[in-house]
């Protein structure tokens, strides 16, 4: 049994896609069981050989004690028994799946595919990606087939960048086969690496759809309070006090206004809608969310400008700074970041727009986005600042030193996740 075999060494656990979600999981494994790291990327694979996490989220003393190989080499994957998929499952321009990078990895797998392997899929998607979409790329380029000479299972990620309380280990896994004996042998694999416990599927299917509905819960809650947010400004109330206030009863939803960005919330719902339609069913609830929440960064872009021009000052004369350039607080990831709506529908005013972050990397923002950052903040140069991430670093700054980055000393605040409506006195404020 496969189990046995990984936990004697005598066969290897291959992680493909060593991203914020694959990394960590490649590690845990490598504290117990011998484990090839694979990853396309060269330049990757070179930094963590020398203990070093592309995605900042890892420390070097994390890859100590690990009996691991990093490779991008086909060839280095043959004493491989028990393959792990864990790319990215990102959405297109037209916001439909982009199953690329998952096709790739199954390509890649299905080249080294031996009788008596097991192959788990990580990477979100929507029901039936995994044996209508992944198992036949396996079985065409292996020969073999699933259930007779390889067996398939689906365990969905539940890492959080950025959470240093909810990591791996303490997070219930979902497990998933394509028969009872897979079902058996994944469930005591991912044992070596769950404290938490695990949930055991019905079926493949069904782990897929538990996954696909936790972000896009999440994204339709999120939405309502948006669009409350929208109506709550129009009345002159501030929604974080409203929250407050009805937060007080016991069974009250704490969702909070703001942007939706990143690969998980922000993309997940749309392989749901993509799936749904297919099945000739139009989502109406989820599609709605999906259209609030991508519309907030614009939103916001808009009312800075509206309050620039309350004050009496020419928008388009006017500097604004943004702080913040991740997708979310305390990461460096800036896939999929809303902040960019907000730049963008600046500049649409030709405002001039300074950015800063201290997590995010200058050369992959001008790369992705067209955008760079700047050193640090000019003072008496901005017309309105905009907290955009709630980064720690952010969470404590003082009205006298955002006053004196405005121009003359006067401007507006805007304060997306509404960390100052107390403490700003003196300058305009708003918030979502």
């Amino acid at each position: 049994m496969i189990y046995q075999q990984l936990v004697n060494k005598e066969k290897s656990l291959c992680v493909v896609g060593l991203g914020y979600v694959g990394l960590p999981i490649a590690l845990e494994f490598a504290k117990t069981i011998k484990v090839v790291g694979f990853d396309i990327n060269a330049e990757r694979v070179e930094m963590m050989r020398n203990h070093i996490d592309p995605s900042n989220e890892l420390s070097k003393e994390d890859f100590e004690g690990c009996d691991i190989s990093f490779t991008n080499q086909l060839e280095d994957l043959k004493d491989v028994g028990f393959f792990i998929v864990a790319v990215p499952t990102p959405i297109n321009n037209m916001n439909l799946p982009d199953l690329g990078p998952v096709i790739s990895a199954s390509k890649t797998v299905g080249k080294v595919l031996k009788k008596g392997d097991y192959v788990v899929y990580e990477s979100t998607v929507y029901p039936g990606c995994t044996e209508d979409d992944c198992v036949p790329v396996l079985e065409e380029l292996s020969g073999l087939k699933m259930g007779t000479d390889f067996k398939v299972g689906y365990s969905p990620e539940r890492i959080n960048p950025g959470d240093k309380v909810n990591t791996l280990r303490s997070i219930v896994k979902i497990v998933s086969g394509c028969d009872a004996e897979s079902l058996d042998q994944i469930d005591l694999v991912y044992k070596l690496v769950i404290d938490a416990g695990l949930h055991r599927a019905a079926s493949i299917k069904v782990a897929e759809a538990a996954k696909i509905i936790e972000n896009t819960q999440r994204d339709v809650n999120i939405a309502i309070i948006n669009e409350l947010s929208l109506i709550f400004n129009r009345m002159g109330i501030n929604t974080y006090d409203v929250l407050e206030a009805a937060g007080t009863k016991w069974n009250f939803l704490k969702f909070q206004p703001g942007l939706v960005g990143g690969h998980c919330i922000g993309v997940d719902p749309y392989y749901l809608v993509y799936k749904a339609k297919k099945m000739g069913y139009y989502s109406k609830v989820i599609s709605s969310a999906r259209y609030v929440n991508d519309s907030m960064g614009s939103y916001v872009g808009k009312q800075t400008v509206k309050k620039i021009m309350e004050m009496g000052r020419n928008a388009l004369e006017s500097k604004v700074l943004v702080m913040g350039a991740t997708f979310k607080e305390n990461v460096s990831d800036i896939r999929n970041s809303k902040v960019v709506d907000i730049i963008r529908e600046l500049e649409s005013f030709s405002v001039q727009v300074d950015i800063i972050d201290p997590h995010a990397d200058s050369a992959e923002l001008q790369h992705e986005y067209g955008f760079s950052l700047v050193n640090e903040a000019t003072p008496n140069t901005y017309e309105a600042i905009i907290i955009a991430v709630s980064h720690n670093e952010y969470c404590n700054l003082d009205e006298a030193y955002l006053k004196s980055l405005m121009k003359d000393g006067k401007g507006v605040v805007i304060d997306i996740k509404g960390m100052y409506r107390t403490r700003i006195q003196d300058l305009n404020y708003w918030s979502l």
